[in-house]
């Protein structure tokens, strides 16, 4: 999907990470319905805080191409909160 970084943030309103594709389609992440089905912990909730207050394009493609879980595990290890 070609992604058009000029057209994602955050949208507190609807608590949903809004982008814009290039092709005029938009999609509309819900973030707690992200988190409800993934259980997460309160570490794994600041991470994904974080990436949607700060990097709302990185939080998305994160959803939508990568692996959400694995993610979350390893940066939960690194920083040690899985101990």
């Amino acid at each position: 999907m070609k992604y058009d970084a000029r057209a994602c943030h955050f949208n507190m309103d609807t608590g949903c990470v809004e982008l814009l594709l290039r092709d005029g389609r938009m999609i509309s992440i819900d973030c707690t319905g992200v988190e409800n089905a993934l259980d997460v912990t309160m570490a794994q909730r600041s991470e994904l805080d974080y990436l949607i207050y700060n990097d709302p394009l990185g939080y998305a493609d994160l959803i939508l191409n990568g692996d959400l879980e694995e993610y979350l595990g390893t940066v939960i290890s690194v920083h040690g909160f899985g101990d």
